[in-house]
């Protein structure tokens, strides 16, 4: 049985936010669980090239863009899921943080980060 309190798991500064790891790889359970914070007023292009994420909104509010500019508002009670490793852009709202619960499977090795150009999508 694996118990892990926030205050204690591993936090990484993954570029627009904060990812706290509660469960990696080295876990062995083949999945990943971080809540992870989103800061105010930025936008992430991203693209999961290796990994299926899925995100539960607990606070904050924000959006999920496609890049052919399809806007998902995203708010507490709301999910999303990258099931198609889909590129898009993350953006929290500029005037309070977006938290997300993210299920990434396989698992991460808990101490990758992203590569932020506007152009590109950063990926691991």
């Amino acid at each position: 049985m694996i118990i892990r309190d926030l205050e204690t798991v591993k936090s990484v500064d993954w570029g627009n936010g904060l990812s706290r790891r509660f469960l990696t790889e080295s876990d062995g359970v083949g999945y990943s669980i971080t809540d992870t914070t989103v800061r105010a007023g930025t936008k992430s292009r991203l693209e999961y090239r290796n990994h299926l994420e899925s995100c539960y909104c607990i606070e904050g509010s924000g959006e999920v863009v496609e890049l052919d500019g399809t806007v998902h508002p995203i708010t507490p009670g709301r999910l999303y899921s990258l099931d198609q490793h889909d590129a898009h852009y993350l953006v929290a709202s500029p005037h309070e943080d977006l938290r997300l619960v993210c299920v990434f499977t396989p698992a991460l090795q808990g101490d990758e980060v992203h590569s932020l150009d506007a152009h590109t999508s950063s990926a691991y």
